[in-house]
């Protein structure tokens, strides 16, 4: 799946909005639009270029995911010692890890199925966050 696959995957699922800023497209559930549960990037910007993402058809997903699947994904990763510029591999987010966001570029192979299904506890994650905010 390429970027836009991915994006209209996402924006299909129930309740989601999609606004675009600073270079990132960023899907929040219902009208709480202060934690995305997903974003993806796909340049470089002034804030965030440990991924060079100015290559030709690279795109960073970054999924808040919960703190067993996170720590599942990245045991034993450091994030000083990591090479956020590698395809295809579930890395912790180079700066938002510690509100367990993992972050994958261009997923290939068995990593698409695994991306959605990750993205798919992340939707489920935010639902349940707007439900108790709204009393639900």
């Amino acid at each position: 799946m390429n970027q836009a696959d991915f994006e209209a995957w996402i924006a299909g699922l129930p309740e989601v909005r999609r606004e675009e800023n600073f270079g990132y497209s960023f899907f929040f559930v219902g009208d709480d639009q202060r934690l995305p549960f997903v974003t993806i990037a796909d340049s470089d910007s002034e804030y965030d270029q440990v991924s060079n993402l100015n290559r030709e058809g690279v795109f960073r997903l970054n999924i808040g995911v919960s703190r067993a699947t996170f720590e599942r994904l990245t045991a034993g990763k450091r994030t000083d010692d990591l090479d956020y510029s590698e395809l295809n591999v579930f890395l912790p987010h180079p700066h938002y890890a510690r509100q367990h966001f993992v972050c994958i570029l261009n997923p290939a192979g068995d990593h698409v199925e695994q991306t959605k299904a990750l993205i798919m506890e992340a939707h489920s994650i935010a639902r349940e966050r707007q439900n108790r905010k709204s009393g639900n």
